[in-house]
Formats: C-alpha cells, structure tokens, sequence
C-alpha cells in the first residue's frame, strides 16, 4: 500500500512524538480534506486490488458514509464552495477506517506468500 515511513519512529519516541503531534494536526488542517467532509482514508487511491478488496469488506454502513463524503465532497468542488463548519469533519471523527482492513490483507497475502514460498525437506 504505501512506502517506508517514519511514523513507527516518531510514535517510540514520546519527546518526538510530543513535538512532531503539533506539525502533524497543523498539516492534516491545511490539506483542506476535512473542509470538504472527507476523512484521510477517503483519500487512498483505489487502484490497487488490495484497496479494492478492502473496500469490498467495509460494512454496509460505513461503505454508504464513504461513497456519501465522496460525492458530497465532489458537489463542493464543483460548486467551489466548502461545507459549513457544523458540517467539516472534526479531528476526532478523523479515525482510520479503511487502513486496518488494508493492513490486515497484506498481512495474509505476506503470510500466503510464505507458506508457499516454504520448502519441506525430510532429514
């Protein structure tokens, strides 16, 4: 899904992660995302099957909520207008929702790929 990243670090070192938390909330505010409703996993490409089948697994609720911040999303940048502020995702509504699902899928294709690649051997 993504690249190397500095992030497992950071959150081992709390004199870090102190320092760097105020960077990182000032970022996610300038990238205009939850301006628009969006949360940041609305944001991963889906191009890649292992998005797709992640998206497959989302429960119904949440699939709808997704494809509704989605096109809501959409609306306002047609219209070149950001929602209200009652209506901007909030940091706390902000959790990942589709990464876990990613996260677990790689883990089974890597352990897929494991097994298959494992040799027995009689001694």
């Amino acid at each position: 899904m993504s690249g190397p990243s500095l992030a497992p670090y950071v959150l081992r070192r709390p004199w870090l992660k102190r320092w760097m938390m105020p960077l990182a909330n000032w970022y996610a505010d300038a990238s205009g995302y939850r301006r628009l409703g969006l949360r940041a996993d609305d944001l991963i490409p889906e191009e890649n099957d292992t998005v797709q089948l992640a998206l497959k697994r989302l429960p119904p609720k949440e699939a709808y909520d997704r494809v509704f911040r989605l096109r809501r999303a959409f609306q306002c940048s047609l219209s070149h207008q950001l929602l209200s502020p009652a209506e901007q995702t909030k940091p706390e509504e902000d959790y990942p929702y589709l990464t876990p699902i990613i996260k677990e899928i790689e883990a089974a294709d890597k352990e897929r790929v494991d097994l298959e690649a494992m040799k027995i051997s009689r001694n």
